[in-house]
């Protein structure tokens, strides 16, 4: 099968066998109505000079040396219309939104097919053997792995499932809003962190308080600053409120103090206090780590009245990690697992299935000891405990490794959720 990566760099001759350079670019139009591009040219570089030949000048596109139809002195330069793909500067090794999945996925290679005389763009490959192709290696040894690599998990997908993102000065967005709202925040992020500032903007200004406070949350809080800067303070103060209170405040940090006092004014009474409080922590402790997201029940309930209690609570959490058992006064007398509240008796009471062993950490313990209690005892969450051991919070591990391992390292581990 060719693919655009077979193109890249191929010598161009005229039809006197003359070289005219090797290919730069090639250069695809989608037609009203079709569903998949067709080549309509490609850029040919010789030493510093740049030349583009319409695709109906070429012989035989796939072959070793591309051949030209006629002569150089009578070939004519292609004149581009603004409206083409640029196939190789544009859509290789960028993020596409596969809408048959919802997913964002990285372009490693373009498959190209014939029908009757013109060359359509047919799928994207978004496999391993894309970037093999882009390596170089003979074409034998290319051959041979694509036969061991049929029964691999699906490599690529059909263009008719791809919506590209049109980088230009205002930032054309194909991609509908509904299917941006349908992928995962983390594939939001993502997006976000391969494009230019004025484009990221307006992206994020297509999505609703919620979606785009799920967006921000998968980003590092220093970038955050640098989304929300542009934006009314009204609408951050929402974004605030609709983030978890952890999140709120480390994005809170990053921003300039007038501006972040002004901010904190504006949220609800509820959520600011939940924040100043995150915020009156060190930054490198569990205080200045946890979520006040947390779920409590009283020990007196029963396993059935506890799932009504949890209920009610929905609306304050993002997610039930554990359980945590507590007295008037705030004073922690156990945890339990949701799935041990599932399996319990609906009669039985929550002080009598509920772990009275835990493990705890101090709010003013440093965050490194933190990751270090939660590896150690295998949890999920560690509650945070004041000087009063009272339960003020939570870390959780994916917060806890946020702090301790490089990003890079971090996109490839699993989630909590």
């Amino acid at each position: 099968m060719p693919f655009i990566s077979h193109l890249i760099n191929r010598p161009v001759v005229d039809s006197d066998g003359e070289s005219l350079g090797r290919v730069q670019e090639i250069y695809a139009v989608q037609p009203e109505g079709e569903k998949h591009p067709v080549i309509t040219a490609l850029s040919v570089r010789e030493k510093e000079k740049i030349t583009t030949y319409a695709i109906s000048e070429v012989t035989t596109l796939f072959s070793p040396v591309i051949p030209l139809s006629r002569p150089k002195n009578k070939l004519s330069e292609y004149q581009l219309t603004g409206n083409e793909l640029s196939l190789i500067d544009d859509i290789l090794d960028k993020q596409i939104l596969d809408t048959n999945g919802i997913r964002v996925v990285r372009v490693n290679d373009l498959e190209i097919s014939r029908v009757a005389n013109e060359y359509l763009v047919s799928n994207v490959d978004i496999g391993t053997l894309g970037i093999i192709r882009r390596i170089g290696i003979p074409r034998p040894l290319e051959n041979a792995i694509t036969r061991l690599s049929k029964k691999s998990p699906q490599n690529s997908i059909s263009w008719d499932y791809v919506e590209p993102l049109i980088h230009d000065e205002f930032m054309h967005l194909k991609v509908p809003v509904d299917k941006l709202k349908e992928l995962h925040p983390a594939d939001i992020a993502e997006l976000i962190s391969d494009m230019s500032h004025t484009e990221s903007g307006q992206l994020l200004e297509s999505l609703d308080i919620e979606h785009l406070a799920d967006a921000l949350e998968e980003v590092e809080p220093e970038f955050q600053a640098t989304l929300v800067q542009n934006m009314t303070d009204e609408k951050i103060a929402d974004v605030l409120e609709e983030m978890s209170p952890d999140e709120a405040a480390d994005l809170l940090a990053e921003l300039p103090q007038e501006r972040s006092e002004d901010l904190l004014e504006m949220m609800e009474v509820e959520e600011r206090e939940e924040v100043k409080l995150l915020l009156s922590y060190p930054d490198d402790t569990a205080g200045g780590l946890m979520t006040t997201d947390i779920v409590t029940v009283p020990p007196t309930l029963t396993a059935g009245q506890a799932i009504a209690y949890i209920r009610k609570q929905e609306s304050e959490v993002d997610s039930v990690v554990y359980v945590y058992v507590v007295d008037k006064q705030n004073h922690m007398l156990g945890t339990f697992s949701l799935s041990e509240l599932i399996f319990a008796e609906p009669s039985e009471k929550v002080s009598d299935f509920m772990h009275k062993k835990f493990v705890t950490v101090d709010v003013l313990q440093k965050q490194d000891e933190v990751a270090q209690v939660i590896s150690k005892y295998n949890l999920l969450a560690v509650p945070v405990l004041d000087d009063e051991q009272r339960l003020v919070g939570m870390v959780t591990a994916d917060d806890a490794l946020d702090k301790i391992i490089p990003t890079a390292w971090k996109k490839r581990l699993p989630r909590f959720y």
